[in-house]
């Protein structure tokens, strides 16, 4: 008997990659490359000179403990403690509302209402807001909290219009993976004769818990940044203010605001604190995307 090893070897059917496909591998790795420098160096070009202003503010420790209360726009120092404080309040407030009500709208859309009446107007809603500008959504709570019930402007005025801006990152955060969790969970678990709401609570979310955390902390981060919301619909405030319902509070997009109206940079303003508010709110912003990446690795489905 013939053994394999004995077997002559079939002739190579690949063959290796032509010249032509070979340039134009090279040409595309080439432009692609150069694309992403074009796209990174402004972004390093900003991080760099606001780091390279902002660095001397938050290096002092008064800077995370004092606020800005009788200090004047032509005296350096004071802290950015109230305006840390009250962009902090304004985020958890918004995401208090969002999250509940973006993680139950997703759900429903994949596993109720996905080709319903109700879901398709649900999902175009979602498509609505996610387009809608920051301004828009502050001038609707506006007319609505403001104008129409005649509540005062306040910052939970301002955590109401960034809750229109959150809600539809964390719907299709939710409702992607969720469509990504194997029809075969949901089938093993309805076998075993436990009842939908249970399969979902219990297989699906954990199931795609660790992309919805990373969707919900993104959506957090990107809506600490609006101004839009707290120039209409709160004032600045160099003192602390822990009352989110009434009263003007700090914030660091408001603090920036504040400082560029005062001529901040037309001698003899000092731009330190408007440089340190910038670079204070990008740390913040890196600390929630880092916890994010943290958080999704900690849920991530475990690899057998």
């Amino acid at each position: 008997m013939t053994s394999m090893l004995d077997r002559p070897l079939k002739a190579r059917t690949f063959s290796g990659l032509g010249r032509r496909r070979r340039v134009a591998d090279n040409v595309a790795t080439v432009l692609v490359t150069l694309s992403m420098v074009i796209a990174v160096t402004p972004l390093l070009w900003v991080l760099c000179s606001v780091i390279a202003k902002g660095y001397k503010a938050i290096a002092s420790t008064t800077w995370w403990s004092h606020s800005q209360a009788g200090m004047t726009a032509f005296v350096a120092g004071g802290g950015a403690y109230h305006a840390i404080v009250g962009t902090v309040l304004q985020g958890l407030v918004c995401a208090l509302i969002s999250i509940p009500i973006g993680l139950m709208v997703g759900i429903y859309l994949v596993e109720y209402g996905g080709g319903t009446p109700l879901g398709r107007l649900a999902s175009f809603m979602v498509d609505i807001l996610s387009g809608v500008p920051s301004i828009v959504a502050a001038l609707f709570i506006y007319a609505l909290w403001v104008a129409t019930l005649g509540f005062p402007r306040s910052e939970f005025a301002v955590s109401l219009a960034l809750v229109l801006l959150m809600l539809p990152v964390i719907v299709r955060a939710t409702e992607e993976m969720l469509r990504t969790v194997p029809a075969d969970l949901r089938e093993a678990s309805y076998a075993l004769g436990i009842p939908k709401w249970r399969t979902i609570a219990s297989v699906v979310l954990p199931a795609g818990l660790s992309g919805i955390v990373t969707g919900i902390m993104l959506a957090v981060a990107r809506v600490l940044g609006e101004t839009a919301p707290l120039l209409i619909l709160v004032g600045y405030a160099q003192s602390m203010n822990f009352d989110i319902f009434r009263g003007f509070m700090g914030s660091l997009p408001g603090m920036m605001y504040h400082e560029t109206a005062a001529g901040a940079g037309v001698h003899p303003v000092p731009t330190d604190r408007l440089w340190g508010a910038a670079l204070t709110l990008i740390l913040v912003i890196a600390v929630i995307n880092v916890g994010a990446r943290v958080i999704a690795k900690i849920y991530a489905p475990k690899k057998l």
